[in-house]
């Protein structure tokens, strides 16, 4: 192949190694560190359940329990989901990771990538470990409720908006060019 066919001025023409993804696997192990530490707090100190205002009609630290995905979607089954809610998550958590190896030039792509690989590591663990995932952050006002949820809910939330708001970017980047 001739050389002239490869830009080479572009970061995305560099080879790939390992010591550049370490930035965003180091945000990966934050998340999970921060989302197991915060889940035994409050598995120590809360019965299931158990409800403590911190912001009163507004916000919640509670013990509650999922053995769903997101939602307490299939909830109700009789166990097969945590297995495959842990299949999807390792399945999903292998193609993060190609996906960080071929675009760490794309950094605010890789920072959300390294935010959603850490939350769903962080709710294996937990079926793993308890078979269901702890949450204990509780949004109210009145009679309406959001699902509780945790830190690797919010890590995989959190990288998800900005995954977006990278492709917004790179659209109008894109445009702007053209």
């Amino acid at each position: 192949m001739p050389d002239q066919d490869i830009d080479r001025s572009t970061d995305a023409a560099r080879p790939i190694t390992r010591s550049r993804s370490w930035p965003y696997l180091l945000i990966a192990l934050l998340v999970i560190v921060a989302d197991q530490v915060t889940k035994v707090a409050v598995l120590d100190r809360f019965e299931p359940g158990q409800r403590l205002a911190v912001i009163a009609g507004f916000f919640d630290l509670t013990l509650l329990f999922n053995r769903g995905a997101a939602f307490s979607f299939l909830a109700g089954q009789d166990g097969w989901q945590r297995w495959f809610f842990v299949a999807i998550a390792i399945a999903a958590s292998g193609f993060i990771l190609y996906l960080l190896m071929h675009h760490l030039h794309q950094r605010m792509f890789s920072f959300a990538l390294g935010l959603i690989l850490g939350g769903a590591i962080g709710n294996v663990i937990d079926r793993l470990l308890y078979g269901q995932v702890v949450d204990f952050l509780l949004f109210h006002q009145g009679s309406w409720y959001f699902p509780a949820f945790n830190v690797a809910d919010s890590a995989i939330t959190v990288g998800a908006v900005l995954l977006i708001l990278d492709e917004l970017l790179r659209m109008r980047r894109v445009r702007a060019t053209t």
